[in-house]
């Protein structure tokens, strides 16, 4: 159970040669690198939205405690104005 080797590809090649044909054989080519791209694009991007959670989650709670204090501080003076 290794990995696809050149008589393997070929094999590959044949089948798809003749269930699609030669006139689709190109955009099918063409439409699975399109979503090769996409699909390692979405990858890149969920990959570094985890780094970045895990790195603010490394950096301590107290900023996050800050942020929902200093929310609660605005959210009541905003409502003493509204009086």
């Amino acid at each position: 159970m290794g990995s696809i080797g050149a008589p393997e590809l070929i094999i590959i090649f044949i089948v798809a040669l003749i269930v699609f044909g030669p006139k689709k054989l190109p955009e099918l080519g063409k439409s699975l690198g399109k979503g090769l791209v996409e699909f390692r694009k979405a990858s890149n991007e969920l990959k570094s939205t985890i780094e970045r959670e895990v790195r603010n989650v490394e950096s301590g709670p107290s900023g996050t405690i800050q942020s929902e204090e200093e929310t609660r501080v605005q959210k009541s003076q905003g409502a003493t104005h509204l009086d």
